[in-house]
């Protein structure tokens, strides 16, 4: 089991932004399953909402691809609000990150799970806090 952010959930859905490191993230998520924070389907819904309102995803493709989502073994870990304001906004300060991407970093690390990301910040925060990032 591995966590995933929402730049790799993305890069499954957006034809644009599709990758050998997304590819093999998703074939590892279909094998051992992920874990994801609870902002996580907030976090794709929007980016999803804003794709096919700009033109970049047409709206007959969202409901083929919300149900390749619903279809994954992803699993939603959902964050006290005494994790939320404690670790992982101390993440956030420490690393100057979103407390959205904290949220994962922080999931990542108190599950003992390796993180699969595609944002550069987010990937190097994890290496400071020497969280295991996903390989393909």
């Amino acid at each position: 089991m591995l966590v995933i952010d929402a730049s790799v959930t993305l890069a499954w859905c957006l034809p644009d932004q599709r990758t050998a490191f997304a590819t093999a993230a998703a074939e590892a998520v279909a094998a051992v399953g992920a874990l994801v924070p609870g902002i996580w389907a907030l976090e794709v819904g929007n980016v999803l909402q804003l794709a096919v309102r700009r033109g970049h995803l047409p709206g007959k493709d969202l409901a083929r691809i919300l149900q390749h989502l619903a279809a994954l073994p992803l699993h939603v870990a959902h964050h006290a609000p005494t994790e939320a304001l404690g670790g992982v906004l101390e993440l956030a300060q420490r690393h100057e990150l979103t407390t959205y991407d904290a949220a994962y970093l922080e999931l990542a690390q108190r599950a003992g799970l390796m993180l699969a990301t595609l944002d550069d910040e987010l990937g190097a925060a994890a290496g400071r806090e020497r969280v295991r990032l996903f390989q393909p």
